[in-house]
């Protein structure tokens, strides 16, 4: 079988995703900029050359992306660790040799990142962000401690996500560092990417035109 690449994903009801950027956006606004982030990944995903079968986890049942052929499953309930341990080893377990879980919140991801975590050898490979935390964990095998003692949204998560899988005897590799979105800067910063994409570029048009590089330049 081949590589899966699960990408985790809220249902985009207004108020409850995209809650850091309340600040700057309207609930309506961030609830439209997370399902753009969405359907730029699962665009981008499904059309690149990676050799990984795509499948969408939501948290709850929703048609936001019913357009995209792709499997759909449920998240279970618990934390972040309890919800992608259970994935992993569900897609795993279908023979999968490698599966990727993937944050939503990195829409201009460049594919050579993926590339990377999926060709690494390491039981364990982790996609670095910047503020301490990972986009994305590639496994070929797991444990069910992986990810006991992370704290999850404590900037700690990368580090103790190593130690962990280390104390379980899992050989761990860490992969090329991106950024994620999760402040107004973090927006600012993806209206300014290269690698923008059509969803986002869109959303930005219609919600942000002042944080594009260039807004004439559609």
């Amino acid at each position: 079988m081949r590589p899966a690449i699960l990408l985790f994903a809220k249902a985009p009801v207004p108020g409850r995703v995209k809650t850091r950027l309340l600040d700057r956006l309207d609930p309506a606004a961030a609830a439209r900029f997370h399902a753009a982030c969405v359907s730029d990944l699962l665009e981008a995903l499904t059309a690149s050359p990676l050799g990984a079968d795509v499948e969408l986890y939501c948290d709850t049942s929703t048609d936001a992306w019913a357009r995209f052929r792709v499997a759909t499953r449920l998240q279970v309930p618990g934390d972040l660790g309890a919800r992608m341990l259970a994935a992993l080893e569900e897609a795993l377990g279908r023979g999968r040799p490698r599966v990727l879980v993937l944050g939503s919140d990195v829409p201009d991801l460049p594919a050579a990142h993926l590339e990377e975590l999926l060709g690494n050898n390491a039981d364990v490979v982790l996609g670095p962000t910047e503020d301490g935390g990972y986009y994305a964990i590639a496994c070929s095998r797991i444990d069910p401690r992986m990810f006991d003692g992370v704290e999850w949204s404590s900037g700690r998560e990368l580090g103790q996500t190593i130690a962990a899988c280390r104390r379980c005897g899992l050989s761990v590799a860490v992969g090329p560092e991106w950024y994620d979105i999760d402040t107004p800067d973090d927006l600012a910063r993806l209206g300014r990417s290269p690698g923008l994409r059509a969803h986002t570029w869109d959303w930005f048009l219609r919600h942000a035109p002042g944080l594009l590089q260039d807004p004439g330049g559609a």
